[in-house]
């Protein structure tokens, strides 16, 4: 059985913060690879660079990496780019035995009842949100069960065989898992970049060099 990560995203520009922890949850869950999916036009966004770069900086920064590959499905649907058709997407046009999973960042997940169909998205796949570690693990913990009860079901409980793991599981009986994983999230926004580009100021490191490059060849973000 395939298992595959699914990583949606407006990736304005892509960079380290994204792929840091999409490669431990790969790692970590044993999956064979991470799609990566720009987003057309991002329901919750209010502004991107034009679909198409934003594509290929995905594309460069996947570029001689066995572990990701680049997906542009919601590049080719028309209107805003929801996750549940996408996973809808990829349940059907995938192999039956393909497992998937969803990845996203906690900030997102806290923000998941304003998402379209978002029980029924919780209903399609095992999610893994990826969390900071740290010293507020347990409040990160406490967030992501609140969210889960008082916003989906009030059955899902902590995987009681996972209390020693460095990694949790919340569990339901009807429902697919929801994994917790405290990655490697690095202090690394698109905003940020994006001023730093307009301000003339260097974004070396913050993301591939093919990106930089591409940013800085293609005007972008000035």
């Amino acid at each position: 059985m395939k298992s595959i990560g699914l990583l949606g995203g407006t990736f304005n520009p892509i960079h380290y913060g994204h792929l840091r922890p999409a490669l431990e949850a790969l790692e970590a869950y044993d999956l064979e690879k991470i799609l990566l999916i720009p987003s057309s036009v991002p329901p919750h966004k209010a502004w991107a660079a034009d679909p198409q770069d934003r594509l290929a900086m995905t594309e460069l920064a996947a570029a001689n990496r066995t572990e990701f590959e680049v997906s542009d499905v919601e590049l080719k649907r028309e209107g805003p780019s929801y996750t549940i058709d996408t996973i809808g997407h990829f349940k059907s046009g995938l192999p039956r035995d393909t497992r998937l999973y969803f990845l996203v960042g906690l900030d997102a997940f806290l923000e998941i009842d304003t998402w379209k169909h978002y029980k029924h998205l919780m209903e399609a796949v095992p999610f893994i949100v990826m969390a900071r570690p740290g010293p507020k693990q347990a409040q990160m913990m406490k967030a992501v069960g609140s969210v889960l009860r008082e916003r989906i079901s009030d059955q899902y409980q902590l995987d009681q065989y996972q209390l020693e793991s460095e990694n949790r599981t919340y569990i339901h009986p009807e429902k697919p898992r929801v994994h917790v994983l405290k990655a490697t999230l690095m202090d690394i926004s698109a905003t940020q970049i994006r001023e730093q580009v307009k301000n003339g100021r260097s974004i070396t490191f913050l993301l591939p060099e093919k990106v930089e490059e591409y940013i800085n060849e293609k005007g972008l973000y000035k």
